[in-house]
């Protein structure tokens, strides 16, 4: 664990603190300051006590309390302007780390998020880095200027009374031990506390998403309990660091109690022996207080320190993750694409072992439609992915127009690709917002083109505020096949050269069909399109289309050449029929 420690907090200094090393050095220069102005308090003390009073010098008296306000007015002007530095940079710098956590997350392969929940990724993107602000923040200063006040303190109180210096020493040390141990324990539970939180915002995520189907399956009370069982591992997991913590924070008070009981017994003896003068002894005891304050405010720092270097290690391990678009292999940048797609016995495997398509081999010339069938799960999905660059083969390659996909820059081949699925997805927003998604500047001509073609106007055209309505999270306000229309506009917006279509009718009426299968036409015309249907009536006049069953191409062929040859297309399609 302490390995893993020191890479993480080398790293956090290298990307947070090291960039920012100008405002964390007037930080310091601040913190010196208030602490140096903080020990004005205590020598006033003893030369009142020992001098000031004693010769009744109202000059001298005057001129201490100016010297005292000056520094009570430093340490002031220098807490705002720490806090004001310091915690406004955290809070910016936490911003700034959440923005390229979220671009690092876009980055990832499909497959990690196929692997992860999305509300256990939002946790990771919005609290894990929420511990940055005590690097960069009061926390680290705090830490290091709480250093220097002890240690200045410890000089003036061996110069005061070697003797009692070291009674106070010994529990200070003994303190020190415990706490560093508690750290060592504490930081393995921080960093569990962030995957059981990110597990129970995920499940949270996911039963307010799926409300209608928990409703409607009357399952309210299991995904209750289910909840409450992570929350419950939750305060398990804090109860573990509080016991921790409370340690300390006892123990503190335990040792540096017993010592300052010492320190009374001790000093009293030096001063009825006349060894030691009363202002020493209250000078002292005041030194000592600034050096037992930062000691106990350190344990609170530590803390904190720990927890966030416990996030922190969650953060670094996201964005060390290797990226799907890899610099250093993708190195072809498409410009202007011809279409001709070609699969070369290219196998695939979700896991090890568990390979779910097999030397499959086909082109898809530049402007052809390939149409893809046959029963659930039989690797329909997995090629559309591959085609997509969603997915890289495990052997084999695909090539368009000759080049490896897997050498290709993915950004200058989505340029070119257009995906509609049978899940479609729509923003929480307007119909105009979520059409106009991948070309936020294209022009209303455009857009206009985009909704007739697809005839979104035939139902926008009946609500009061047309292409501005406002649809609800997920599209929830319309119709499946109202979406599934939305979709294929913003497809046809993107003018893509390659289109995937999974499912796209699979969620209309009749009627929408007609008036899709018409679009869809218009949208296919010298475009390279996939296209997946249980309705193998939408698939017709597909250039290809290619059976597949268990990860293999069992037949393919044209409508009429396959339904003559009464195979596994032709019992597909008469059983559709007879439904």
């Amino acid at each position: 664990m302490c390995k893993k420690q020191k890479v993480s907090f080398a790293w956090a200094f290298k990307e947070f603190i090291w960039p920012r090393k100008k405002i964390v050095s007037i930080g310091l220069i601040l913190i010196i300051f208030r602490s140096l102005a903080g020990l004005v308090l205590p020598y006033a003390s003893k030369s009142l006590i020992d001098d000031v009073i004693p010769s009744k010098d109202m000059q001298a008296l005057t001129t201490l309390l100016i010297v005292v306000c000056i520094a009570i007015l430093i340490q002031a002007l220098t807490s705002f302007s720490l806090t004001r530095l310091l915690s406004v940079e955290a809070q910016h710098l936490i911003s700034l780390l959440r923005a390229s956590v979220q671009k690092k997350l876009l980055k990832l392969p499909i497959s990690f998020f196929d692997n992860n929940k999305s509300g256990a990724l939002v946790s990771r993107v919005m609290t894990d880095v929420e511990g940055v602000r005590n690097l960069v923040g009061t926390g680290l200063v705090q830490l290091i200027g709480g250093t220097i006040t002890a240690i200045i303190s410890l000089v003036i109180l061996i110069k005061i009374n070697a003797i009692m210096t070291v009674f106070v020493l010994v529990p200070v040390i003994i303190f020190a031990v415990i706490a560093l141990k508690a750290f060592g324990y504490i930081r393995p539970i921080f960093r569990k506390r962030g995957v059981i939180n990110a597990e129970v915002t995920g499940r949270l995520t996911e039963t307010l998403n799926g409300v209608r189907v928990i409703k409607g399956f009357n399952a309210e009370a299991q995904e209750s309990e289910t909840f409450e069982k992570g929350v419950e591992r939750l305060f398990l997991n804090v109860k573990k660091s509080l016991t921790a913590t409370a340690l300390m924070t006892s123990s503190s008070t335990f040792l540096l109690g017993l010592a300052s009981a010492g320190i009374m017994g001790i000093g009293g003896y030096f001063i009825m022996q006349n060894t030691m003068t009363y202002g020493e002894f209250v000078s002292f005891t005041l030194f000592l207080g600034f050096l037992i304050a930062p000691i106990v405010q350190m344990s609170n720092i530590g803390s904190q320190l720990t927890e966030a270097m416990a996030g922190l290690d969650r953060t670094q391990e996201l964005m060390q993750m290797q990226e799907e678009d890899d610099p250093a292999i993708r190195t072809i940048i498409l410009d202007k694409i011809k279409g001709d797609m070609v699969f070369d016995d290219v196998s695939f495997s979700y896991e090890e072992s568990k390979e779910v398509l097999h030397h499959i081999s086909f082109k898809s010339p530049s402007g052809s439609v390939t149409a893809l069938v046959g029963s659930s799960g039989s690797g329909k999905s997995t090629i559309a992915g591959l085609a997509a660059t969603f997915l890289n083969p495990s052997e084999g390659k695909v090539t368009l127009d000759g080049i490896d996909l897997s050498t290709v820059n993915l950004s200058s081949f989505r340029k070119n690709l257009a995906v509609v699925l049978q899940d479609d997805f729509l923003y929480e927003g307007t119909i105009r917002e979520n059409i106009l998604f991948p070309r936020p500047n294209a022009t209303e001509k455009e857009l206009t083109e985009a909704v007739k073609g697809a005839y979104v106007n035939e139902f926008t055209d009946r609500f009061d505020k047309g292409l501005d309505t406002v649809i609800g999270e997920r599209g929830v306000k319309l119709s499946g096949g109202q979406r599934q229309r939305i979709s294929i506009a913003r497809a046809l917006l993107a003018d893509p050269k390659i289109i995937i279509l999974d499912e796209a009718t699979s969620n209309l009426d009749t009627e929408s069909e007609s008036y899709i299968q018409k679009s869809l036409s218009v949208l296919m015309q010298n475009r390279t399109t996939f296209v997946i249907a249980h309705r193998l009536s939408t698939i017709q006049k597909a250039d290809q289309i290619l059976v597949v069953e268990e990860g293999n191409i069992v037949e393919r062929g044209k409508h009429d050449e396959l339904i003559t040859k009464k195979g596994r297309y032709y019992d597909l399609y008469t059983y559709q029929s007879r439904i």
